[in-house]
């Protein structure tokens, strides 16, 4: 017999949703940082077996959106709900975010299993962790509950378990061998971007995009030509720094990290371009993927 099916993640911002798919696929294909709103679109990672095939989805958290492209982030999160076999609602013991009722409600009243992992359990103690199942038993009855801790790799073998046993049987969805449904060039924008949320404060990194201009995969070498592109010229600036300091930083941690992610040696060139209210813009935002 042959299980396959969609397990889709869903939470709050920072409560270690990429972490687990990271950990879960055995890949990092969703960057992480401290930073709420890192993940941005919905992202796939595959675990193919001889008898199953679990299709992960990482969501971004979920929040109440101040302008198009938080909107176009929680468009990703509504769909997640629409088309899951398993749904995976990750907390952990700090959490004080509510979640939003809306979808509180919707997974209240789904057929769909829900499995409900309370994280970071490394950090926690016992009573913190009995507080917190007794929040969410009366939150989501429906669901089963498991304490993990997604850094250390705590019981993941036993959330691995119950979802192969929750998935429908079927036939895979893709090859085997397939272990995301991104392409190279979304990596290489995603490693840039990460790279700016662990370099910069407050606004900046919320206010950037990427986008790869030329890709070329050659034999010995990757080379590559992105722009970082903000809203405004005053984070032109701060995204340079002195005399280039900044984004200099910035290009050799993503360069490092490309050539990790590929095996080879990346030629990395990077430009900062002002795109005014990018964020705002719906046909700029259908062409970064939203």
């Amino acid at each position: 017999m042959h299980r396959a099916g969609f397990v889709n993640i869903i939470g709050c911002p920072n409560v270690g949703k990429s972490t687990l798919l990271n950990a879960l696929v055995g890949e990092k294909l969703s960057i992480i940082t401290s930073k709420a709103q890192t993940t941005r679109h919905r992202i796939m990672g595959i675990v193919s077996g001889p008898d199953h095939q679990i299709v992960f989805s990482d969501t971004p958290g979920i929040l109440k959106p101040n302008y198009k492209l938080q909107e176009k982030m929680m468009q990703f999160v509504i769909s997640a709900l629409d088309d899951a076999d398993v749904f995976l609602v990750i907390t952990d013991v700090f959490e004080d975010i509510e979640l939003d009722p809306t979808y509180l409600e919707k997974l209240k009243s789904t057929k769909t299993p829900i499995l409900l992992l309370i994280n970071k359990i490394d950090a926690a103690t016992s009573e913190k962790l009995e507080e917190k199942a007794k929040k969410w038993r009366g939150l989501l009855p429906n669901s089963e509950l498991l304490f993990i801790s997604a850094l250390e790799k705590m019981n993941l073998d036993k959330v691995m378990k119950r979802i192969i046993a929750l998935l429908p049987e079927g036939e895979a969805f893709y090859d085997k061998d397939t272990l995301t449904d991104k392409n190279e060039r979304f990596f290489v924008s995603e490693i840039i971007r990460e790279k700016i949320l662990l370099n910069y404060r407050k606004e900046i990194p919320y206010s950037v995009e990427i986008n790869i201009n030329s890709f070329k995969d050659e034999e010995t070498i990757v080379k590559i030509q992105a722009d970082i592109l903000v809203e405004r010229d005053s984070q032109k600036g701060i995204i340079i720094g002195n005399k280039g300091s900044a984004l200099k930083k910035v290009g050799e941690q993503s360069r490092k990290e490309c050539e990790t992610f590929f095996g080879k040696k990346v030629y990395l060139e990077l430009f900062v371009k002002v795109d005014k209210d990018w964020r705002n813009n719906d046909l700029r935002l259908k062409n970064f993927g939203y």
